[in-house]
């Protein structure tokens, strides 16, 4: 019998051993996103993967106990290990996209496990986690209501134990993540209280109190944590500092463009962006303020802030009422969706699934203004969510004024085509096609940030050279100061996380130079200090996007396609720009 198992195992490593790079690729691929979605039980419910290995992932919370940290770190090294003994350049184009993906998801865990330590600083990471984990399951039809509610109760019995380990693992944390997380963990309190309970099948109440009580305690035990204990451990500072940012700024956007160079071409653009909306709107100022002539009085960045600045002003007028601006949102999405098919810009999507409801209580921190959140890349039938983050009942005036001029009825448009229609959700929804499924997942899960937000932009972009709203002057400058958002966000991180940028010089940069609400100025350096590498994927993804479709241009010329040339690069799910232009036939 032994000589049997050796025999065997020598066929099974010979096998091995056999594999092409290709096969090899996709056999780490396998295991890579189906082992790291198990080390998150609840990105796995995100994502639609219900069981790994016989354990019931919709149960399980995830475990961020020094032992599981470090088996997985483990984990990540053999797969960092294995990858490099692939030799990538003998890859196909498609290989070798999944192969880029893998190498880079892999440098971002490493990164976190052993240099940046989230788990040691990031409450916020804890809260949000928690909230996903109840709240995919509550919202996401994968199963009879019954059974997703069992799989709520059994997670919210784990809860004590998973905030008790928060509470053991934090030992510092800026004041802005805590405070952040303090918000957001009475948003789970809220979602378990009110919002899960409302819908409790009513044979299941029992035992849905009974779980709740006890999580109830923990949740309540883990604020006043939050509030007194952690609030005190501030030796932690939310800038990664030149070399860190400079690592995790490599694997986040996979450019092959540094940091440095990227502030060079966003400071330029900035100028650039701002004498552009002072041509845009010198018309439109002749014709709103004929008293003000100018203002020959000014000269430089004041004449440009006072002309651009009070047409803004007059534009920003024209917005919704905090009553209305969901239903607005609704309106703009019913929009968008009839122009695009009337104009034929790509295929959308087969799946009638999005629907437009406020953003969780417990990510508000992050997406203050809203966000989308795609259908399970395994179970892409389920409902995908354009989140719009409600104007708060107790907010005064002032700071609902301020939000609903930022988003006026033409920037209400431009957030609605970039998050939905047909920006994120088309694309996600199209790479929820991809295969093989191993495929799907890593490039939905795990796909390149700057392809994802560069399409965002690039579809607005594109939706408004066909027309969109009649090639309005109003819009126009509208979206012009939208180019001049995205080009602060990539000065605001790199700045901020690299070169020590103070926040009075922070909201000067977005008030005073790209004509941002207070409000919204506000809001995005809180955003700025709670995240890292991820604003500046605007910026690099939208000129990446522009540069992929020149290059197609140029190499079919009269043959090009614009539809065609969407629904080809949407097809491939979110690789690499860089990597994009190698997978058109």
């Amino acid at each position: 019998m032994a000589k049997c198992v050796v025999v065997l195992t020598l066929l099974l490593f010979a096998a091995g051993c056999s594999k092409s790079p290709a096969q090899k690729v996709a056999q780490l691929t396998e295991e890579f996103v189906y082992t790291s979605l198990s080390f998150s039980p609840s990105s796995a419910t995100a994502a639609g993967l219900h069981e790994f290995k016989k354990q019931k992932l919709d149960e399980m919370l995830d475990d961020f106990s020094p032992a599981s940290l470090d088996r997985q770190q483990k984990t990540y090294e053999e797969f960092q290990k294995r990858l490099k003994e692939i030799p990538a350049e003998s890859l196909a184009p498609e290989d070798r996209a999944d192969y880029t993906v893998l190498e880079d998801q892999t440098e971002a865990a490493l990164l976190d496990l052993t240099v940046i330590h989230s788990a040691l600083h990031s409450p916020t990471m804890y809260v949000e986690t928690l909230g996903n984990a109840l709240f995919s399951p509550y919202v996401l039809e994968y199963a009879p209501k019954p059974q997703r509610y069992k799989a709520i109760i059994a997670r919210l019995e784990k809860i004590p134990l998973f905030l008790d380990q928060a509470a053991l693992n934090l030992i510092a944390s800026p004041p802005i993540w805590t405070e952040v997380a303090t918000d957001e963990n009475q948003g789970n309190i809220d979602l378990v209280d009110k919002t899960i309970r409302t819908g409790v099948p009513d044979d299941m109440r029992d035992a849905y109190a009974r779980a709740a009580r006890p999580a109830l305690e923990a949740m309540n035990k883990f604020q006043a944590f939050l509030k007194n204990n952690l609030t005190a451990r501030t030796g932690f500072d939310w800038r990664l500092g030149q070399d860190r940012y400079t690592r995790k700024f490599r694997v986040s956007l996979e450019i092959g463009v540094e940091p440095d160079t990227i502030l060079d071409q966003a400071e330029r653009r900035l100028a650039e962006v701002r004498a552009h909306m002072l041509e845009l709107a010198r018309p439109i100022h002749a014709g709103l303020f004929p008293a003000h002539h100018d203002h020959p009085e000014l000269s430089g960045d004041a004449q440009v802030n006072a002309i651009v600045g009070e047409v803004l002003g007059k534009i920003a007028e024209r917005h919704s009422t905090r009553e209305s601006y969901m239903d607005d949102a609704r309106k703009d999405l019913d929009e968008a969706r009839s122009f695009v098919q009337e104009k034929h810009l790509l295929k959308l999507p087969a799946r009638s699934n999005l629907q437009v409801i406020p953003t969780p209580e417990f990510m508000r921190g992050v997406y203050s203004v809203g966000g989308f959140n795609a259908a399970p890349a395994l179970e892409p039938q389920l409902g995908a969510f354009y989140w719009v983050t409600p104007i708060p009942a107790a907010w005064p005036a002032e700071r609902v004024e301020s939000k609903l001029r930022e988003y006026n009825v033409y920037k209400l448009k431009l957030l609605t085509i970039h998050e939905a229609m047909p920006g994120h959700y088309v694309q996600i929804e199209m790479a929820n096609n991809v295969e093989p499924l191993g495929r799907r997942l890593l490039r939905s899960v795990y796909g390149n940030g700057a392809y994802v937000e560069g399409w965002a932009q690039y579809a607005t972009q594109m939706m408004l050279e066909q027309g969109f709203a009649n090639h309005s002057a109003e819009m126009d400058l509208t979206f012009a100061k939208e180019e001049l958002r995205v080009v602060a966000n990539a000065i605001l991180d790199i700045r901020l996380q690299m070169l020590n940028m103070t926040d009075e010089d922070a909201l000067d940069l977005m008030m005073k130079q790209t004509f941002q609400e207070k409000e919204e100025a506000t809001g995005k350096l809180q955003r700025a200090k709670l995240t890292s590498a991820q604003l500046p994927m605007y910026f690099v993804g939208w000129r990446g996007w522009n540069r992929v479709r020149d290059e197609q241009q140029k190499a079919k010329g009269s043959a090009f396609n614009l539809a065609a040339f969407h629904d080809a690069a949407l097809a491939s799910g979110a690789v690499p720009l860089p990597v994009l232009g190698r997978l058109f036939k």
